[in-house]
């Protein structure tokens, strides 16, 4: 086997070896606490600009499918990291294997690295950017690299994830049309917005905000997406135009969008939610789901004072993942509801979200 390196910023090496394809990749490394899904993880647009590393120790076994995914046009993610490859997958639904997959779409990956510690090391040191090579194997080069590198922060990964052109991806003749704003949409999210009864207009996330309210919809949805929102300023001044014009919804980065719009702030999580066993709180009804999360960033209820009520909260951490405009029908989850991969238990939300539509 090929060797392979992984350098974090903070100097921290990590040797193992190479599947995938070869070359080299830079991203911020993040860990993933599922145990399966590692085909939807891989192919979530909100993984842009990082590279994942999986605690589940073995990891291919059930190989590839053209259907699991949560985009098109393959993974998104920067790289994989993986304690045990499993190079001969036994599912009657595998297509091809991991590998396979992952060099079609020219994604480096490592495996035989120890990613218990280096999960441990994350958690204590905070999520950083990270170089994997297969070509370079100089720790000083790599390390170099890194640093030189602009921080996910500062890069807009929205601009590459979102769709070019609007297209419907749903048309029911008498359902109350959903305008999506796509800055890296989920597909399971479109399935799940058409499974309760909504035709399903997808627009690029620039699209202006006229084009939106001209259409006359009957609500528009904020997408998941990669980076932090505090960058998308286009973003920002088009969720603006629309609030208390149309009934909105927003799922993780679109959360994160509708509290910056409303005039409060974002901040960074040490580490970051990324896993599909988060106990997440509805303050109303009491009722605990588990849920899937991918997100670096989460906003600061407080700093909306008044404006918003706290509807659901993290029982892991206390962190606050969900709100309510007190005045106009506006509410957002920071957890994926939908589940791509993950348990089922949240997916009520889209039927809350037609309920406020119907109701406006």
């Amino acid at each position: 086997m090929k060797k392979a390196m992984l350098v974090l910023k903070d100097g921290t090496v990590f040797e193992g070896y190479s599947f995938g394809a070869e070359g080299e990749s830079i991203g911020e490394v993040v860990f993933n606490t599922s145990m399966t899904g590692y085909q939807e993880i891989l192919t979530d647009p909100s993984y842009k600009g990082q590279i994942v590393v999986m605690t589940y120790t073995q990891i291919g076994n059930y190989g590839v499918n053209d259907e699991d995914v949560e985009s098109y046009g393959g993974p998104k993610v920067e790289g994989f990291v993986v304690r045990e490859y499993k190079d001969y997958p036994s599912n009657w639904r595998a297509e091809r294997s991991l590998e396979e997959y992952l060099k079609k779409y020219g994604i480096v990956g490592i495996q035989g690295i120890d990613t218990r510690a280096l999960t441990k090391h994350l958690r204590d040191k905070g999520a950083q950017m990270g170089i994997l090579s297969t070509e370079d194997l100089d720790p000083v080069s790599l390390y170099k690299k890194v640093l030189a590198h602009p921080d996910i922060s500062e890069i807009d990964h929205v601009s590459a994830m979102m769709c070019k052109e609007p297209y419907m991806y749903f048309n029911k003749e008498g359902a109350p049309l959903c305008v999506v704003y796509d800055y890296g949409v989920k597909l399971s999210i479109l399935r799940n917005l058409k499974r309760v009864g909504f035709s399903v207009y997808v627009v690029p996330g620039k699209t202006p905000a006229e084009y939106v309210l001209e259409m006359n919809p009957s609500c528009v949805m904020l997408s998941n997406g990669p980076g932090d929102p505090q960058i998308l300023s286009y973003a920002l001044e088009n969720v603006k135009k629309i609030i208390g014009k149309k009934p909105l919804f927003g799922i993780c980065l679109g959360h994160q969008l509708l509290g910056l719009a409303l005039g409060g702030r974002t901040y960074k999580l040490k580490f970051g939610h990324h896993g599909g066993n988060h106990p997440v709180k509805d303050l109303k009804t009491g009722r605990i789901s588990i849920t899937a999360q991918n997100h670096n960033y989460c906003v600061d209820i407080a700093s909306l004072k008044d404006q918003v009520r706290l509807t659901h909260k993290n029982l892991y951490d206390g962190t606050e993942e969900g709100m309510e405009h007190v005045e106009y029908p506006i509410f957002s989850v920071q957890h994926h509801p939908e589940a791509g991969p993950g348990p089922n238990d949240a997916l009520d939300v889209f039927e809350r979200f037609m309920e406020i539509v119907k109701t406006s």
